[in-house]
């Protein structure tokens, strides 16, 4: 049982003003893990003045001293790398081995590489007779997701204090304990007190405080849609800055001509990556109606022989779910897709056979699946595929884009310069062609519902800097 009963405010470990607590649970054995303290909004705004009064300072040091503290960042999450990938697979269900390659090497990355971006970034550029500066925002408010815990932790703070901003964090209260963690090395390393402020807590409580204080420039959200909307409304009602980072129905286009023994199974893996719970997660395959039966059978397949069980078993594929909500939701799903008439091929309702406790889902494929129905339409945020059949290359792209979200996308064809014809087609953020790999550093974020700005790189980057021209 671990026992975390302080926030981290202004470079200490200070008591929340409230005395309440969250019950963490372990995904896989439904027992209580940790606690944490439910922060109010008093804590918050202690944090925010914090990272206030430390903003003139740390935006003013050199760029190469707060390069080297995300170095020193990156340092002390490799050196605690074990410790905080199975913390994550106890939270989440990851299982162990990918954890410490995602939850925990992408965070290593993001520290690093903003480090590198901050050092050889130009603030400063001639246009004219003006001198073009760029500046770092202020206060961000970073309100971060559950899934990939971390990972979307190092995407907002690593590339805003490294630009010069403070932040607030506010992690989920699902996934917290890699915060406290992350918390713990920043204190280890020295980082100026206020750069840096903890304070877990609920999104209506803790999450609406953050985007609602007067002193916090800019919010950097990742979540659902619907809360993103609320964050949106909040910092538009106060006309503040907003990075969205929202939810996805991302289309895999399997053209005809492509190799459907390497497609589909790719496709599946990429849809059930962490038991499904990606935003950017590949859950709408697409096919030609004439070798549907062909992908159909690769899919059911390649889905039964992901084994099912406790992330840290040797042979495992996928974990369980994060929370029973997660599991609840998942199957209701399941259901609505057998009540709308979509055919399932594999899995179902229930959990795998003998894996009663923890919050386990049947690898699930439905076929026969059109656009207007729920499971082709909704994020379902587990592991669901849908298979979609196309006529034409047009009706593919037609039906890819036939949705409210606009995060990720892939195709496969004959050749890259066909498969590259169609993803320029595609009104989403990435899109990867024939299995091409996650670049980390490439801009991540999303086109229409799935949000606002983006994320790594130096893209992510530029998210916390204003621009600023002086006339000379």
């Amino acid at each position: 049982m671990i026992i975390r009963d302080k926030i981290y405010i202004d470079g200490q470990w200070i008591n929340s003003t409230s005395t309440s607590t969250i019950e963490v649970v372990n995904s896989t054995t439904e027992e209580v893990m940790a606690t944490v303290p439910e922060g109010t909004s008093e804590d918050v705004a202690r944090a925010v003045q914090a990272a206030k009064r430390a903003f003139n300072t740390w935006s003013a040091i050199s760029v190469e001293e707060r390069s080297k503290y995300c170095t020193r960042i990156a340092e002390g999450l490799m050196s605690r790398l074990d410790e905080i990938s199975t913390v994550i697979s106890q939270e989440v269900g990851m299982v162990k081995n990918l954890s410490s390659l995602i939850q925990v090497g992408l965070p290593i990355n993001s520290f690093n590489t903003a480090a590198a971006i901050a050092s050889d970034f130009n603030f400063e550029e001639r246009s004219g007779n003006s001198l073009i500066v760029r500046e770092p925002i202020g206060v961000v408010g970073c309100i971060t997701p559950w899934n990939y815990p971390l990972h979307q932790i190092a995407a907002k703070v690593a590339y805003a204090i490294a630009a010069g901003c403070c932040v607030v964090l506010k992690p989920s209260e699902v996934a917290p304990l890699n915060a406290f963690i992350l918390a713990e090395i920043i204190d280890e390393v020295g980082l100026p007190a206020g750069v840096f402020n903890l304070v877990c807590g609920v999104g209506p409580v803790v999450g609406e405080a953050i985007a609602l204080h007067p002193d916090v420039d800019m919010v950097s959200f990742t979540g659902s849609t619907r809360a993103g909307r609320r964050i949106a409304e909040i910092c538009g009602s106060r006309i503040a800055k907003v990075a969205l980072e929202l939810g996805g129905k991302s289309a895999n286009v399997i053209l005809e001509d492509a190799d459907f023994e390497r497609a589909v199974p790719d496709g599946v893996s990429k849809a059930f990556l962490n038991s499904g719970q990606t935003c950017s997660a590949l859950t709408r395959m697409l096919v030609p109606r004439a070798r549907l039966a062909e992908a159909e059978a690769l899919a059911s397949d390649a889905a039964e022989k992901l084994t099912v069980g406790d992330p840290f078993a040797k042979g495992t594929r996928l974990g369980p779910l994060v929370s029973k909500a997660q599991w609840d939701r998942v199957q209701r799903y399941i259901s609505t897709g057998i009540e709308e008439g979509a055919t399932l091929i594999t899995g179902g309702l229930g959990k795998p056979e003998g894996l009663d406790t923890g919050y386990f889902v049947k690898p699930t494929i439905f076929t026969n699946v059109t656009s207007d129905m729920t499971i082709a339409k909704e994020e379902i945020f587990g592991p669901v595929l849908v298979i979609i059949p196309f006529d034409s290359e047009d009706e593919a792209i037609s039906i890819a884009n036939d949705t409210e979200y606009g995060l990720a996308g892939g195709v496969w064809a004959a050749t890259q310069d066909r498969a590259r014809i169609v993803a320029r087609q595609m009104r989403t953020g990435q899109v990867e062609i024939n299995g091409g790999a996650f670049n980390p550093n490439a801009p991540f974020g999303g086109y229409k519902k799935s949000g606002i700005g983006r994320e790594f790189g130096s893209f992510g980057f530029e998210e916390f800097l204003l621009v600023k021209a002086i006339q000379e």
